[in-house]
């Protein structure tokens, strides 16, 4: 189960990778800086909506381990429909909603211009981006992680190879990244929906029409995700608010950090190929009541998680260096980045306890339990670990961040045991 997600998930960061690399060799730090703001805003502005990937995982394995067939064809129908529509929102809204990003990042005089062509061209791809996390979701539920993975290889290839024809054949710059990301994004939509079609036959069931027109048959996936929706805004908040504050220290910080945030995207989308999996497993299991089985999944996931967090970071320790001078030629940018590399080195085996716990919350759809933690984690640790630290410039932004991860791993174990005990899950026998 977990070996297509983790590829898949792997290909993810390569985009942003190729991204960085191709305007990174531009010559000048000010294309890679608003490749690094566009890309936070619409992390945060896309992502704000991630739950309609992880609220539709959830609903999907606990309809299929209770053996409602009618109820998943339905959730995936949902789930796109609701997907396309906040998509198509964003796109209406857009000139007000650029303008905040763009106001609350602070770029500088350089690079906001850029910034600002980047995020006007990205918009345009929310409606294939949305309905590309509820397929996935969908996927992940009926444990098809090979749908995603084929899904996102198929994004990826493309915008590599768009990107690389916009930049070099057409003479484009960051804007050119922008619509490769795009028309990327559409192709894989397509992709998905053939490949969901295909799965589809395997299920028995019909959707009335009235599943998806009205209001009130949503309400299953809107209280699911109204939590999910709250905990990643917390969570695209400390990720946009990381990305400012390197703004405001300088163009080469600000650049430095968006290539070493290239190496926790590659922890993050590693790590969560066996969530994911968990999330699939943990949802089906919860939803038959199998107490043992589900138990058993928590556990030999963390155990091959665990190793794969040590992979991870002998591969950054020892070739770190080698990666941050392929990402950029800029000398400036290159010192920085290794500058603070060293906490990159040890995020693998500070995050996989967050990642894993996370998989669990989800497949149980415990996803109050998820915003509560959060907002703890976020207000009560990173915040005040940020504030004291501030004399430690960018290295107290990444101690937050470090700290951020420990907190988030231990008040999800903590539910997570107190659950098992109460029997809030499954009844105590």
């Amino acid at each position: 189960m977990a070996w297509p997600p983790m590829v898949s998930n792997i290909t993810t960061p390569l985009l942003g990778l190729v991204d960085t690399a191709v305007v990174g060799h531009l010559g000048t730090a000010t294309h890679l800086g608003a490749v690094a703001i566009g890309a936070s805003i619409f992390s945060f502005l896309f992502w704000a909506f991630g739950f309609l990937r992880m609220g539709s995982t959830g609903l999907t394995a606990q309809a299929l381990g209770q053996g409602d067939e009618r109820r998943v064809r339905e959730l995936l129908l949902q789930s796109i429909l609701m997907g396309v529509f906040i998509g198509l929102m964003l796109i209406v809204f857009r000139a007000p909603l650029i303008d905040i990003a763009i106001d609350l990042m602070q770029p500088s005089a350089d690079v906001e211009p850029w910034a600002r062509v980047y995020a006007e061209a990205r918009i345009f791809s929310a409606p294939a981006v949305l309905a590309g996390y509820a397929l996935m979701g969908w996927f992940f539920g009926v444990q098809y992680a090979k749908g995603a993975l084929w899904m996102l290889l198929v994004i990826n290839i493309a915008n590599m190879a768009l990107d690389y024809f916009a930049v070099y054949g057409l003479g484009m710059a960051s804007d050119g990244v922008a619509w490769a990301t795009v028309f990327a994004h559409y192709i894989g939509v397509v992709v998905a929906g053939l490949l969901a079609w295909h799965k589809l036959k395997g299920f028995s069931g019909h959707v009335p029409m009235k599943a998806l027109v009205k209001w009130r048959e949503y309400i299953a996936l809107v209280q699911v995700n109204r939590y999910l929706f709250v905990r990643t805004i917390l969570l695209l908040l400390v990720m946009l608010f990381f990305t400012a504050q390197g703004a405001r220290q300088g163009d080469s910080i600000l650049a430095a950090n968006a290539v070493l945030l290239t190496f926790l995207m590659i922890i993050s989308n590693a790590l969560d190929g066996f969530a994911f999996s968990v999330e699939a497993l943990c949802g089906e299991y919860y939803g038959r009541k199998d107490k043992d089985n589900f138990r058993k999944i928590v556990r030999l996931s963390t155990y091959w998680a665990l190793l794969a967090a040590v992979v991870l970071m002998l591969i950054f320790w020892l070739f770190g260096n080698q990666i941050i001078s392929l990402l950029t030629n800029v000398e400036s940018v290159q010192e920085e980045a290794k500058l603070y590399l060293s906490w990159l080195i040890f995020f693998p085996l500070l995050g996989i306890w967050s990642f894993m716990l996370d998989g669990v919350f989800i497949g149980t759809t415990s996803v109050k339990q998820m915003q509560n933690t959060m907002i703890i984690c976020v207000l009560g640790v990173f915040f005040p670990v940020w504030f004291i630290t501030q004399d430690l410039g960018n290295h107290g932004l990444w101690l937050s961040q470090a700290v951020l991860f420990l907190a988030r791993g231990a008040t999800l174990y903590w539910c997570y045991l107190r659950n098992m005990k109460q029997g809030v899950w499954f009844k105590n026998t």
